[in-house]
């Protein structure tokens, strides 16, 4: 009879317990001669570079079976502890060329456009002679060239066909240094709503308006900064191969070339007689007895608005004694705006680029729809991985240049779907492809500017915790004159408000700041003589209107004593009056929320949205 070993409360017969040794054992065996296999394995692939760690956990053996082996040398620790790893954009990734221009100078001059390419290239390299851009030197001890590279871009008409062949050359500025090659680079831009303001002053009063482009515009201004750069390719000098080009004057790509073309202009349409704009610094004018013009320039674009034909002249001709110009006759398109005009009025459309957006992200032959987000969906964060992220942000990057130039109709879907660029789901993808549909079949709409009304008007209106998850408000406002909007903003606001009427009163803040900004533009423009009206602002929210008007307000919050005392104070000074409205009334509602068929066509004709 076996014996029986008391264990606790528990008899375990001496038979079991050797017949379980004997198990244990032979598993230790077999882990261990696996441990064996795997590490010559990894020896034999690692091309003799020993491991120092094959398990986390020591296998412990009984003594009989274990074998002795030798110490392993530990390895270094590595100086990173990132794994590098390949950049994997996923099966669906998909490359989008937006120009199909990008060429390299041997490229280029194989292409069946080859003369075409040459010849754009030897006149920009006689514009850079004639202007005494650089002379040839020998590179100074303890100086670096800096690069160069040509630039070549086929400039389209509206109607898709070739305009002209362009190139340029361009110098590698993101290899200058800060303190030794540039020191300040700040250079004014023009807005976008200058442009609107500028057509609308134009069909209020009837204005001519024709266009010109400087030729090499930063090539016109001499350098301070002592800068080499290598020579150009396909134009290196026979025989002085190691000399370098020593710029004597400003080249396309230098980080300061911007500022000082703004200077060079500034300087000279100031000496003859021109006001420059303190509120646009890009906008100048010279009237005299009710005659005059307004320059408006975007960098080398130059629109020239004029109370007749003669005044215009005389601009041309002295800008083209200063500057080599070209004179494009009639305003066509200016920034990718295409002017129309008509005996009741001016036109700006983005059909063509509509049509160009649709086309290349693969919309042209969707069925279209009335509305471009529906007024009862609510857009909510994606928690899975991405969708086409990269593809997302290129179709919204493009929205958006449509609902900043003449598509205020789609400016609140537009923001609200720019809020999950960084991760993009399927709900948003369905989002972006119903404003494609009714892209398609608003195509056709532009800004028509009658010229009535000559006044400025505004609205202002939120939607109070539009976004459930943050909890935070959307405001928006607009502007219009002369028959369709010239300004307007759709945003999430960044503080967070209590109740519907610091929302509303958060954003008519923002309207104030744009009024006032608006009439100091048309003050500068020398348009108008007589004093400038008060500008309305309209708000369908009585307790912010109410508020506003009065003097009195006692309010906890820093912030919106601040915001009460500003808005107070253009009241008191004539520049804004702000009117209670009804929300049916109110033009600003399609900036906060999704509205239903019939309101988003009453609204975008209320903003000037025609078809043309």
């Amino acid at each position: 009879m076996p014996r029986r070993v008391m264990l606790g409360d528990s008899l375990i017969s001496s038979q079991t317990i050797s017949s379980n040794l004997a198990m244990l054992n032979t598993l230790k065996t077999s882990l261990q001669n696996t441990k064996n296999i795997v590490l010559a394995n990894l020896l034999e692939n690692d091309e003799g570079t020993k491991q120092t760690e094959v398990f986390d956990e020591p296998v412990v053996q009984d003594e009989a079976v274990v074998k002795e082996t030798p110490a392993e040398p530990e390895l270094a620790e590595p100086s990173t502890k990132r794994t590098r790893r390949p950049k994997d954009f996923g099966d669906d990734f998909v490359t989008y060329h937006v120009e199909a221009d990008t060429l390299t100078y041997d490229e280029a001059m194989k292409t069946r456009d080859a003369v075409f390419w040459k010849e754009a290239i030897d006149n920009e390299i006689d514009s850079i002679t004639s202007n005494n851009t650089w002379v040839l030197v020998d590179l100074p001890e303890g100086a670096r060239p800096i690069g160069c590279k040509w630039i070549f871009k086929k400039k389209m008409k509206t109607d898709g066909t070739i305009d002209k062949f362009k190139a340029r050359l361009v110098a590698k500025g993101f290899a200058q240094k800060q303190g030794i090659d540039y020191f300040d680079t700040y250079t004014p831009v023009a807005r976008m709503t200058t442009i609107r303001l500028l057509i609308a002053l134009a069909a209020i009063h009837k204005l001519v308006i024709y266009q010109m482009d400087v030729k090499t515009a930063f090539l016109n201004d001499e350098l301070t900064e002592e800068i080499y750069m290598q020579q150009p390719e396909g134009f290196v000098v026979r025989g002085l191969e190691d000399k370098v080009c020593k710029l004597m004057k400003s080249l396309y790509g230098l980080k300061q070339a911007p500022k000082m073309w703004h200077e060079k202009f500034d300087k000279v349409i100031r000496s003859n007689g021109y006001r420059v704009s303190e509120t646009n610094k890009c906008v100048y004018t010279k009237f005299a007895d009710g005659r005059g013009v307004i320059v408006y320039l975007y960098v080398d674009d130059m629109l020239i608005l004029g109370t007749d034909l003669s005044c215009i002249t005389k601009t041309k001709k002295f800008l083209s004694t200063k500057f080599s110009m070209k004179d494009l006759g009639d305003a066509d398109v200016i920034l990718g705006l295409k002017i129309i005009r008509t005996g009741t009025g001016i036109a700006l459309s983005q059909s063509h680029y509509i049509e160009k957006m649709l086309t290349r992200y693969g919309y042209q032959d969707l069925p279209i729809i009335d509305t471009p987000y529906r007024s009862d969906q609510k857009l909510e964060p994606n928690s899975r991985e991405s969708v086409r992220q990269l593809e997302y942000a290129s179709v919204i990057g493009s929205l958006m240049y449509a609902t900043t130039a003449t598509r205020p109709d789609i400016a609140f879907v537009v923001g609200m779907l720019s809020q999950f660029t960084s991760n993009p789901g399927v709900e948003h993808w369905k989002a972006v492809k119903r404003v494609m549909r009714y892209l398609k079949k608003t195509q056709t709409y532009a800004l028509f500017y009658s010229g009535d009304p000559s006044v400025v008007e505004g609205f202002s209106d939120a939607s109070w915790c539009s976004d459930m998850e943050s909890e935070y408000s959307t405001g928006g406002f607009v502007f219009a004159m002369g028959g369709a909007t010239i300004s307007w903003k759709s945003k999430k606001q960044t503080m967070l408000s209590r109740f519907s009427m610091e929302s509303e009163f958060f954003v008519l803040d923002a309207a104030a700041d744009e009024a006032e900004w608006l009439r100091k533009l048309i003050y500068d423009l020398s348009m108008v003589v007589a004093q400038i009206p008060t500008i309305p602002i309209y708000c369908d929210n009585q307790a912010a209107a109410a508020v506003a008007s009065n003097e009195l307000f006692n309010e906890k919050k820093r912030t919106v004593r601040l915001k009460h005392r500003e808005i107070h104070d253009l009241i008191k000074r004539g520049v804004i009056a702000v009117i209670d409205v009804r929300s049916q009334g109110n033009l600003a509602d399609p900036f906060t929320k999704g509205l239903k068929r019939q309101l988003v066509d009453d609204t975008a004709c209320k903003m000037g949205l025609k078809a043309f």
